[in-house]
């Protein structure tokens, strides 16, 4: 970020890579327990459980890129040590199923983390509304998805 962008930034740069770091770990937190229960579900219409799981998976890994390359255009760097993501995340670890086959579960963990996602998101967007274009624009785009993934979870309810 160049310094004519940093000065018409109406906002603290490190607190917002800071908050942008924080949604940063959610993603890729996010992003494992999604892959790892499309690897691990089983049971009937297991296939289609795990193609839901697999595609929200990308799109939360699209999504840690996305905001990493933004910390990193705003002179910051994400947390590189995977061992201190849940620390410095902002809902810590989403869990997985207990039961491999339990679609219920997969799904009350999935919407639980989706709805945080849409809380943070949503912050970041009325923080940078009006200050930061450039991050407004990302986390809008994000949060759009993050609404999109709760909607299809919460519609295999009346499965």
């Amino acid at each position: 970020m160049g310094k004519k962008a940093r000065e018409i930034v109406g906002l603290n740069i490190k607190d917002l890579i800071k908050n942008l770091d924080k949604a940063y770990c959610d993603e890729w937190l996010a992003y494992y327990a999604w892959w790892y229960m499309a690897q691990a579900v089983e049971g009937k219409g297991y296939e289609d459980m795990a193609e839901f799981l697999n595609k929200i998976a990308k799109d939360e890994l699209e999504h840690a890129t996305e905001l990493a390359e933004r910390i990193i255009e705003l002179g910051g760097l994400p947390t590189n040590i995977p061992t201190i993501l849940v620390k410095n995340s902002n809902g810590g670890y989403p869990g997985v199923m207990k039961n491999l086959s339990d679609y219920d579960d997969i799904i009350r963990i999935v919407t639980k983390a989706e709805a945080g996602a849409i809380e943070v998101y949503n912050k970041l967007a009325k923080k940078t509304f009006g200050k930061d274009h450039d991050t407004y624009q990302l986390v809008c785009h994000i949060l759009g998805e993050e609404i999109t993934h709760e909607e299809m979870f919460e519609n295999l309810i009346g499965r």
